[in-house]
């Protein structure tokens, strides 16, 4: 009978095993489908404070039906999302093109930028030749590497790489919409994948999950506009530099200030190095020396860093994920030497997710009870 039940157990972990094994298989072989329903299921997180406060507005007394009101959610993000692209790229392509064109056609002693390298060339290496052409070297060089047969690769390359980013938006815009429009749809797909004696308390886990992503990305939103917003008013108003290139270099230090630590000192430095390329390229700020103009621009980014630090982060962990800031300070640190930025990026997210599952499933163990608070108080004290 004993012998039986061991092989009982044995052939129970085999299966277990062997389940685990093929969902695996399952995933890797389908993993840009995953991709797009976890990108529409980030969508569909922020995409519910929207619907609902879209179902507020009624007429005649009726609200719209809800797949309107989720078309109408989806062109909300998206027309926001490129808003923010169009603001950004412009200004930076901009700063770009007079980087690149700054002093390249003014002529210096009456060579330009290229005859100076050629001349120096020459002293340096006699043996090239007085006649010595760089510009000419190089171009030669180039079309030795550069085959003309592997240009119809090179497009076809490019033309598959476009339609597979229409075919991924498309897919990621169409199950958006299901996600939104129904949001406990992902909760019931993972619930059916599941045994039904934890099928309810796993699609409870996922409306707790969505709703604590939900307000932290909401939440992150309004962090990032709130950087935004304090960088464009003092590169605008104190540093000068004009309104497109402030409102530009604001959103990308907001953008960048979502990566924990290391995103706001790039931000700053980026912004400095634009705002002094500008300065010397095209002259606008303050008429001050460019070493005190560029302490100022720092200054001012420090400053926005200060009260990201103090007011917006402390406000947006605490009330959105229920986290001690010390838990957060030792799961960013893990994550950073884990996976670097992008281990740092996604790390709060992922904590999230642990902390709710852990207090829906593993509560009873002692370490989970004293650090993570129950999740039916957290329900309890959100329907307050």
């Amino acid at each position: 009978m004993e012998k039986e039940r061991s092989i009982d157990q044995l052939a129970r972990y085999l299966i277990i095993i062997g389940a685990v094994a093929l969902a695996f298989v399952v995933c890797r072989y389908f993993s840009s489908v995953l991709a797009y329903i976890l990108l529409a299921f980030i969508v569909s997180l922020v995409g519910q404070p929207v619907l609902r406060l879209l179902r507020k507005v009624k007429i005649k007394g009726k609200a719209a039906p809800d797949a309107l009101l989720s078309v109408l959610t989806i062109v909300i993000i998206f027309s926001v999302l490129f808003l923010v692209v169009m603001q950004v790229v412009p200004v930076v392509s901009g700063i770009v093109h007079d980087a690149s064109s700054m002093n390249a056609s003014e002529a210096v002693d009456g060579h330009n930028v290229i005859d100076q390298v050629n001349d120096w060339m020459v002293r340096v290496l006699p043996w090239v030749g007085e006649d010595f052409d760089g510009v000419q070297m190089l171009l030669q060089k180039m079309s030795e590497i550069v085959n003309l047969s592997d240009i119809p690769g090179l497009l076809g390359s490019v033309a598959s790489a476009v339609a597979s980013i229409a075919v991924g938006l498309f897919s990621v815009v169409f199950i958006s919409f299901f996600f939104i429009k129904d949001e406990t749809l992902f909760g019931r797909i993972v619930g059916a994948m599941v045994p039904d004696r934890i099928e309810g308390r796993v699609e409870k886990t996922i409306l707790d999950i969505e709703r604590l992503l939900s307000r932290y990305f909401v939440g992150l939103i309004v962090e990032i506009l709130g950087v935004v917003v304090l960088d464009f008013l003092g590169l605008w108003l104190i540093a000068r530099i004009g309104f497109s290139y402030a409102l530009g270099i604001a959103f990308i230090a907001g953008l960048l200030n979502v990566i924990p630590y290391v995103g706001p000192l790039v931000g700053e430095v980026i912004g400095v190095v634009l705002c002094v390329i500008l300065k010397y390229g095209d002259g606008v700020g303050l008429g001050v020396n460019i070493w005190i103009f560029a302490a100022i621009v720092l200054g001012i980014m420090l400053a926005t860093q200060l009260v990201d630090n103090f007011v917006y982060q402390p406000l947006i962990y605490s009330t959105s994920i229920k986290a001690n800031p010390l838990e957060i300070f030792v799961v960013l640190l893990v994550a950073g030497h884990v996976g670097g930025a992008v281990g740092m990026l996604i790390a709060i997210p992922a904590y999230t997710v642990v902390r709710v599952i852990a207090s829906r499933f593993f509560y009873d163990w002692k370490p989970v009870r004293r650090l993570i608070p129950d999740i039916e108080d957290e329900n309890t004290d959100a329907l307050v």
